[in-house]
């Protein structure tokens, strides 16, 4: 029987796999994992099985967790011949200009299957195949492309994609010309994929038949994946980075997640602050994000730079700070007062499938802003950096919270401002995610800039900051990232709420 649930999904696709597995008794993280498997399968160029993903979960009754299942650089067992080949530079017009790196030796070792698969055999109330089983009907009988896909695909059907015909084949139609916002299409090599899934769980992916076929691809084709990397592949269970903003306790990705551990030292700030306004956002933003730009993104050991920033931060505040991109997010908490937000990513896109299966592989390796010290410089094994931050939190008096977005390095920023609006202004849920954001960002020459949407009172703030330039964007720019939550009243009333500025599908499904 149904219990109660909030969702924010990614779109029409992901809320039905959500609704279909709340009817069968499914609890939030049974929910959240098959909308988030079912955006993966079903939205091309935005997500894939075979990219990384964060759970964030916290069972009524119990502690908060993250399971990490982000994506490592490969290469166990590889001679240093092999490092350093294997991509093709594409440079297309997306998002302004953006040039990456694609190709078999783009791939690195993924993850978000196994993380899903250890989250609902540790958290969820349903047998795994009924979790799965969404998205592979999904794939066999027809999905809509979503806009955000078929507005990235318009860039890069042909640049990155147009040199594995398989790949070709799952984002472009009959004709050859990139998916549309609205096309049905099907992916039935895809949807066997799943079912195999569903049967035998996430070992298909590393050390069953697709993960076989992948590194025999890799090996053809110069990429760095290898047998040992798949089967040596574990979701792990962190314990997360926790937060008191307000009356709010937060869970937040802990290290060696960038992402989460940058939303943690801000919180942290604006906690102390209280009553903060605009100026307090400028100032917390730009020290944060400087340190990560000068120190942080260039540590060998993320892990440990993480932990030590947020020391740094937790004894002296922001005078302790040192100096020196494609995602989906769904949020689900239901009536018991469980919360799971799942939080996935696949980069770009390498351009290419393990041939045969019509999944998309992801090109971590190949995203300069995730690979400061530079191709294939980590040692294999070595999870990848990541700007994820999927965040649960609880009040004393019962209310829960389940959050995340999609939006690159400007994750941290949009969760910090929602999550500022309605832990310290008191902001209702839609309100806080619909309110005016920026973001602090640094040019080449080191000057800084904060990038905003039209507000007179942060244009104000800008312009009486110090050595600042401002760039107002307009009105609710999906630059500023896609915020979905889902949230439980004190009377334990379910609410949900999606960003207007990138799209969203959002209920409450009712017993």
């Amino acid at each position: 029987m149904q219990a109660p649930v909030a969702i924010a999904a990614t779109g029409p696709v992901s809320l039905a796999a959500a609704r279909q597995v709340a009817r069968a008794g499914g609890n939030a993280v049974d929910v959240a994992v098959a909308a988030g498997l079912a955006a993966m399968s079903t939205e091309p160029g935005i997500v894939s099985l075979a990219g990384g993903a964060f759970v964030a979960a916290w069972a009524a009754g119990g502690e908060p967790v993250v399971i990490d299942g982000n994506v490592e650089m490969p290469g166990r067992g590889l001679g240093l011949d092999r490092f350093g080949s294997g991509v093709r530079e594409v440079v297309t017009d997306y998002g302004g200009g953006v040039r990456l790196h694609a190709g078999h030796g783009s791939v690195a070792t993924p993850g978000a299957v196994t993380a899903c698969e250890v989250a609902v055999e540790e958290l969820g109330l349903l047998p795994w195949r009924d979790v799965v089983a969404p998205a592979a009907a999904a794939c066999r009988d027809g999905y809509p492309i979503g806009g955000a896909a078929a507005r990235y695909l318009a860039f890069t059907a042909d640049p990155l994609f147009g040199a594995d015909p398989e790949a070709h084949g799952v984002v472009t139609r009959a004709d050859g010309s990139p998916l549309e916002a609205g096309d049905v299409v099907t992916n039935h090599p895809l949807a066997a994929v799943l079912d195999l899934v569903a049967e035998k769980g996430a070992s298909v992916l590393t050390t069953g038949e697709v993960g076989r076929a992948m590194v025999e691809s890799m090996e053809a084709h110069g990429g760095l994946v290898t047998n040992r990397d798949l089967a040596e592949y574990t979701a792990l269970l962190r314990e997360p980075v926790r937060r008191r903003v307000g009356n709010w306790d937060l869970a937040v990705n802990p290290p060696p997640s960038v992402g989460g551990p940058m939303l943690a030292a801000m919180l942290g700030e604006l906690g102390r602050r209280g009553d903060w306004h605009w100026p307090d956002i400028i100032e917390i933003q730009r020290a944060v994000l400087s340190y990560r730009l000068q120190v942080h993104d260039f540590a060998e050991d993320l892990d440990a730079a993480g932990h030590e920033l947020l020391l740094s931060v937790d004894r002296h505040g922001l005078a302790g700070l040192p100096t020196s991109s494609s995602t989906a997010n769904v949020s689900v908490v239901d009536a018991d007062g469980t919360a799971c937000a799942v939080t996935m990513s696949s980069g770009y896109g390498a351009g290419i499938t393990v041939p045969g299966t019509g999944m998309l592989l992801n090109n971590a390796l190949g995203e300069p802003e995730l690979n400061k010290l530079g191709l294939h410089r980590l040692a294999p094994g070595t999870r990848l950096a990541s700007n994820m931050a999927p965040t649960t939190g609880r009040t004393a008096d019962g209310r829960v919270l389940a959050i995340g977005s999609p939006g690159a390095d400007r994750i941290t920023t949009a969760l910090m401002l929602v999550l500022g609006q309605g832990c310290l202004h008191g902001a209702d849920l839609r309100h806080a995610i619909e309110a005016p954001r920026l973001h602090v960002r640094f040019d080449p020459d080191g000057s800084t800039v904060v990038d905003h949407e039209s507000d007179p009172d942060i244009a104000s703030a800008v312009e009486a900051a110090a050595g600042v330039r401002g760039v107002d964007h307009g009105t609710r720019q999906m630059y500023f990232g896609g915020v979905g939550a889902a949230y439980r009243r004190v009377e334990g009333s379910l609410e949900a709420a999606g960003d207007p500025r990138r799209e969203a599908a959002v209920a409450v499904l009712e017993a």
